[in-house]
């Protein structure tokens, strides 16, 4: 089968197309006919080693995977012998660690959902790891209720347009920060506010937020702290690095520090795949309450384009991957 190979960190021009063995199933897992999949900042870890802090679990010497891709939806080609909820011919989605930026994949049985009805692979692939991230930060770590007010930087992201979706769904009135070509696209998703942080500084409204979801990580945690309200949370998803070394550490650190002193609750957390967030995100996408956002979509052969785009940080939703 074809598959992009990754023997060591760096750029994208590391990563290769080649030829190589075909995964078989063992008895409690999958073989998917990859269809499509994405690119996350999760992934570019992963393909650069940063921060480097952190190579224990990226690999301490090179890649601990060589294929990359955690998102993927496709089509169940065989099945080992003790799975039970999937047949050969069924359409899937889900997230895994097996790599899936190849035309086939090995999963199990339980990273796997039936493709929602109503999405093509490509948009079913958008889905899966952004989406743990924005049901979980909005429904589990803000507890978000009906009538609270939420603010989303980074809005027009995997994540943001996810969450933007999520919160509405919830109840909350929803505010979301992106640029300004995106502000007609982040309404229409149904925030009931935009800002467009090219001309505003959301940091310095006097309007107070219940939750403050940030993907971006590009203020103060001061200014953070200053639109919250006094019981409200920061809930810092970002994962951009602020150095090669200690990536993020510093200001999470700051955060964990200044966090038992006052009302406010800073917090970050990672997303965690389940079974039944996997359902969950798809009775939303099914209910027509959730829709995710494609910005491009690139072949196989061409991922390392697609990273390198990723490396941009502005795309308008996911970039996924066709097989």
């Amino acid at each position: 089968m074809k598959a992009i190979i990754i023997d060591r960190y760096g750029k994208p021009d590391v990563l290769r197309f080649e030829e190589v063995d075909k995964p078989v199933p063992d008895d409690h897992e999958v073989l998917v006919r990859v269809r499509a999949s994405s690119v996350n900042p999760y992934d570019w870890h992963y393909l650069t080693g940063l921060p480097k802090l952190f190579r224990p679990a990226f690999g301490v010497f090179r890649p601990k995977y060589r294929i990359l891709g955690a998102d993927l939806a496709g089509q169940v080609e065989a099945i080992g012998k003790d799975v039970t909820r999937v047949r050969p011919g069924d359409e899937v989605y889900g997230q895994t660690t097996a790599g899936t930026y190849a035309e086939y994949a090995t999963v199990a049985e339980a990273e796997l959902a039936p493709k929602p009805v109503n999405l093509t692979f490509e948009q079913a692939a958008a889905v899966p790891l952004a989406g743990f991230t924005a049901l979980q930060a909005i429904r589990d770590q803000g507890k978000v209720q009906p009538g609270q007010k939420v603010l989303i930087n980074g809005a027009s992201g995997g994540v943001g347009t996810l969450a933007v979706q999520i919160a509405r769904s919830f109840g909350a009135e929803v505010t979301g920060v992106c640029s300004t070509s995106n502000v007609d696209m982040v309404r229409s998703i149904g925030a009931n506010h935009v800002i467009d942080y090219t001309r505003d500084d959301f940091t310095s409204s006097s309007q107070l937020y219940n939750l403050v979801l940030d993907n971006v990580g590009n203020r103060s945690l001061s200014e953070y702290r200053r639109i919250l309200e006094p019981k409200g949370t920061y809930l810092a998803c970002h994962g951009q690095p602020e150095n090669r070394w200690l990536g993020p550490l510093w200001f999470l650190a700051r955060m964990s520090v200044l966090s038992p002193f006052v009302g406010q609750k800073l917090t970050a957390f990672v997303a965690k795949p389940t079974t039944e967030d996997l359902h969950a995100l798809t009775e939303l996408i099914e209910a027509g309450t959730l829709t995710p956002v494609v910005d491009r979509a690139y072949p196989l052969r061409e991922v390392p384009d697609a990273f390198r785009y990723l490396e941009r940080w502005h795309a308008r939703g996911k970039v996924v991957i066709t097989i």
